[in-house]
């Protein structure tokens, strides 16, 4: 009873501290980006000998495949040319067309703030220049890895964050790279800044609206990598990513979800989760997120620590992680662990 009173008292100055800080915290309310892609009108008024082609929003990911697998290369060629924007983000379109085709797609866009994604050598996977953007991005050869991770970032992250200068190990690229360079480059990483994601520390934050959007995005992000063949991956979840591996987990077919510097997965545990992944949570000394109250409460908050006992996860020695974000600081024993998760030698 006395714990239930003190859970009860931490809500209530939760949703105080929120309702308090709502005049500058809801400036930073992120507007959702839904709807078709813009050209998605044009793709669907084309066709292929008369046949319509899959709709991007409608049609499997596995169906996506088989359309492209019945389809002459020379006609793949041209819808990439005719339809860049669409095709990149098309999941279940062949690993090469969607490359090329995110090349175009960016340097359609047109905008500086995008131009560093069409540079040579990067294989960029999903981009949408919408709002702040989305992308995802491709670290080794994901046509031919055994292994495979993606990294869910938390907030302030978007298209022309993904990759800016800062630390090496941090950001969803730095991550990604840091990650890979961890697996002695066995493991193809992905750095998935695929959904909307919040903007400094305000109500987005403390609610689930986004990751609720961004859970759909990530699962299907997952069913389009299945479809073309990659191996089931690791998912990396950091911060409010890890609000968006929770909701997402019974929809995507991961082999391990590790949750680090989370404020929760809107479970009370591991089995709340529905997944038969194994689930595995990290959580450094310093880390300020050890300061938010583990609670959910009138759409508030979300829910129990996964490094606590009670919710089961594995825990992830991360006793020498520096603050948020040093998880995959090279040295690490943290950085150790995710790479043994993410090859499969984890026990």
């Amino acid at each position: 009873m006395r714990r239930f009173a003190r859970t009860l008292v931490t809500a209530a100055l939760a949703v105080t501290v929120v309702a308090g800080t709502a005049g500058w915290a809801s400036a930073d309310t992120q507007p959702l980006v839904t709807g078709p892609l813009p050209g998605t009108a044009g793709w669907r008024a084309d066709s292929v000998s008369g046949r319509p082609l899959p709709d991007p929003e409608r049609t499997t990911p596995s169906g996506v495949a088989r359309f492209f697998a019945g389809l002459d290369p020379s006609r793949a060629r041209e819808l990439v040319r005719a339809h860049p924007l669409v095709v990149g983000n098309l999941d279940g379109a062949p690993l090469p067309l969607r490359y090329e085709a995110n090349r175009l797609a960016v340097l359609a866009a047109g905008e500086p703030r995008f131009a560093p994604l069409a540079a040579p050598g990067r294989r960029i996977l999903a981009f949408d220049p919408r709002g702040r953007g989305t992308v995802a991005e491709v670290f080794g050869d994901l046509e031919r890895t055994a292994h495979l991770s993606v990294i869910v970032p938390g907030s302030d992250n978007d298209a022309t964050t993904h990759d800016r200068a800062r630390a090496s190990h941090t950001g969803p690229a730095g991550m990604a790279r840091s990650l890979r360079t961890a697996t002695g480059e066995t493991a193809a990483v992905i750095a998935w800044t695929g959904y909307t994601t919040p903007v400094g520390v305000g109500l987005d934050t403390a609610r689930g609206r986004l990751a609720e959007a961004g859970a759909v995005r990530l699962a299907r992000f997952t069913e389009g990598l299945a479809a073309v063949g990659a191996p089931d991956p690791v998912l990396f979840c950091h911060s409010y990513g890890s609000v968006v591996c929770g909701l997402a987990a019974r929809h995507t077919h991961a082999t391990d979800i590790v949750a680090f510097g989370s404020p929760g997965m809107r479970a009370d545990s591991v089995r709340g989760l529905g997944t038969g992944a194994r689930v595995w949570a990290a959580r450094g000394p310093s880390d300020w997120i050890a300061d938010i109250p583990n609670v959910a409460f009138a759409g508030l908050g979300h829910g129990a620590d996964p490094t606590s006992a009670t919710f089961g996860a594995r825990r992830i020695d991360a006793t020498d992680v520096i603050g948020h974000t040093g998880y995959f600081l090279p040295g690490t024993r943290s950085l150790k662990a995710f790479a043994a998760i993410a090859t499969g030698e984890a026990r």
